[in-house]
C-alpha cells in the first residue's frame, strides 16, 4: 500500500522484484531516521534511492535477492523478508533516543489468476523507558505533566517523548533567592558511580543536551518565580543497556535574587536557529563559555 503516515512502510510486488518505500518518519513522532539506520533483509543490502525532499528511503530487490526466503502454499508463492532500522548514536556515543526496529515483508503471487500484492502493515511497541527523580528539601525537583499544570504521575516514558522536569527550593525562611540547575546526569543506576554517565547540563547550567542533532531540550523562559526553573529534556535510553532505566542526579543552587547571574550562576539553552546560546535572564555573554566547554 502506499506509504502513509499510520502505514509509513510502502512495498510494490512486481514481477520479478520487489520495490520497499519508507517514511523518514518511521515512528510517526516527527524525528527522521536516517538512511544509514536502514537495510533489507538479512543480508543487510542498502537503500538504493532517497528521495529529492529527504522524507523517503527507496529499497529495490529481486525476489530471491537480500537474504528473502520462500514459501510455496496450494494458492500462493510467498517471498518474505524484512526491513530493518539499527539506529546509530548521534551526536554522543553513549545515549540513544529510538529503538531497533523489524518490519516484516510479504509479497503473495497467487499460483493461479493474477498477480497481486501486500505489504504487511508494521506493527511494534514503542521502547519504554524509566526515570527516576530525587527529592531533598529545601530543593526540589519533579517530574511535571506536558502542561506544567501538576506534578507526573507516571515516571515511564516512550522513546519521542518530553521530559519536563521542574526545579524547585523552598524560600519561605530566606530572603528572596533565584535558583540553578548546576548539572545534571543521567546513569543507569542511582548515584554518581557508575561508568556509564551523561551529562545533560553542565558547565554550571549549560544545557548541553539541546545542542545534539536529534534533540530539542531547553530551559524553559520566562520562569514562573524566580525560585523555580523549569526545563524539557527529549526521552533517551543508554545505548546497550538492557535494564532500560535512567537514574536523573541534578545539582541544584540558589543564589540571591537581586544578584545578577553570571558564568557560575546561569541557565542557559542553545538556540538551533541562531547558532548562539541564550540565558534565562541576564545578558548573552553569561553563556559564551558554554561553547568553550570551561565555566
Amino acid at each position: 500500500r502506499d506509504a502513509a503516515p499510520l502505514h509509513p512502510v510502502a512495498v510494490r510486488c512486481q514481477e520479478a522484484q520487489l520495490v520497499v518505500t519508507v517514511r523518514r518518519d518511521l515512528f510517526g513522532t516527527g524525528r527522521l531516521v536516517r538512511a544509514v539506520e536502514l537495510t533489507l533483509g538479512s543480508a543487510a543490502c542498502l537503500p538504493a534511492a532517497q528521495a529529492s525532499a529527504h522524507t523517503a528511503v527507496t529499497f529495490v530487490a529481486g525476489l530471491h535477492e537480500c537474504g528473502s526466503t520462500l514459501r510455496v502454499t496450494p494458492d500462493a508463492l510467498v517471498y518474505s523478508t524484512s526491513l530493518n532500522y539499527n539506529p546509530v548514536p548521534a551526536g554522543n556515543p553513549v545515549i540513544i533516543r529510538t529503538s531497533p526496529a523489524v518490519v516484516p515483508i510479504e509479497c503473495h503471487y497467487p499460483r493461479r489468476a493474477n498477480v497481486s500484492s501486500n505489504g504487511v502493515n508494521p506493527t511494534w511497541m514503542p521502547f519504554h523507558s524509566t526515570l527516576a527523580s530525587e527529592e531533598k528539601l529545601p530543593f526540589s525537583l519533579r517530574l511535571m505533566s506536558d502542561d506544567w499544570s501538576a506534578e507526573r504521575v507516571s515516571t515511564v516514558f516512550q522513546l519521542g517523548e518530553v521530559l519536563h522536569f521542574q526545579a524547585g527550593v523552598n524560600t519561605e525562611n530566606h530572603a528572596p533567592l533565584r535558583l540553578f540547575v548546576d548539572n545534571c546526569v543521567a546513569t543507569p543506576t542511582p548515584g554518581r558511580s557508575s561508568s556509564l554517565q551523561y551529562a545533560f547540563i553542565d558547565f554550571s547550567g549549560c544545557l548541553v543536551d539541546g545542542q545534539l542533532d536529534d534533540a530539542s531540550s531547553t530551559f524553559i523562559s520566562p520562569r514562573p518565580r524566580p525560585d523555580v526553573l523549569q526545563f524539557a529534556v527529549d526521552a533517551f535510553r543508554f545505548a546497550g543497556d538492557s535494564s532500560n532505566l535512567i537514574y536523573i542526579t541534578c545539582h541544584l543552587k540558589v543564589s540571591p535574587a537581586d544578584r545578577d547571574p553570571d558564568p557560575l550562576n546561569k541557565a542557559c539553552s542553545f538556540n538551533k536557529a541562531s547558532n548562539l546560546w541564550d540565558p534565562v535572564e541576564g545578558t548573552q555573554d553569561i553563556c559564551s563559555c558554554c561553547e568553550m566547554r570551561s565555566c
